[in-house]
């Protein structure tokens, strides 16, 4: 847990930096940096509600539905830039002081992701650092998944391929395999007959 908490720590951090220019575009097609920007806002006040489902055992869904996340996201680009960067830092402040009220047996109760599947309370952080993580990236600010801590990246491919089920077999290095199964620009990784890996959909 320690760790997962430090993978946000220094994720918050990057998309930080990037939202000091939010007019430029992100690498997320049909997404602008704004986009990205709201998105990690709601999504730390999602997680927030989960934290609270696990604190009280009252239901607290991420998001009342897929509709009005992405409402709720493209009404959140037509803030000011500084109302943005307000709204990131609260909201990312937020989640963390709300994770660290959580006790031992807290952090084991059930809630549900956004898609209704049952996890415990303790994959709440795991997946805020790989919103931060990755969408640090997907801002388009020159970062790459080279940049990303090593041990996240383990973590990562290994949760995609759990996640996604079949996935092919490919090979390549470490962060370009990150980079491929998340969905996102990649070179160098190959099928096991050292053919060019086919590009996987999006993951996050």
């Amino acid at each position: 847990m320690e760790r997962v908490l430090e993978w946000i720590d220094e994720g918050t951090a990057l998309c930080r930096s990037a939202l000091g220019d939010l007019e430029a575009p992100s690498l997320l097609p049909g997404w602008s940096r704004r986009h990205l920007a709201a998105h990690l806002s709601l999504n730390a006040e999602a997680l927030g509600n989960l934290v609270e489902w696990a604190r009280t055992g009252e239901e607290r869904p991420m998001y009342p539905s897929a509709a009005a996340r992405n409402a709720d996201i493209e009404a959140g680009t037509s803030r000011s830039a500084d109302e943005l960067r307000s709204w990131f830092d609260e909201s990312s402040a937020g989640l963390d002081a709300a994770m660290a009220t959580l006790t031992d047996a807290q952090w084991q109760a059930p809630v549900r992701t956004a898609q209704g599947a049952p996890i415990p309370a303790t994959r709440i952080p795991w997946m805020r650092s790989h919103e931060v993580l990755i969408h640090a990236v997907d801002f388009g600010g020159g970062l790459t998944f080279t940049d990303l801590p090593a041990d996240f990246l383990e973590a990562l491919c290994e949760d995609i391929r759990t996640q996604r089920g079949e996935v092919p077999e490919v090979g390549g290095p470490l962060p370009e395999l990150a980079a491929y199964l998340s969905g996102r620009p990649y070179a160098d990784v190959v099928s096991p007959d050292g053919t060019p890996a086919p590009p996987l959909p999006p993951w996050l």
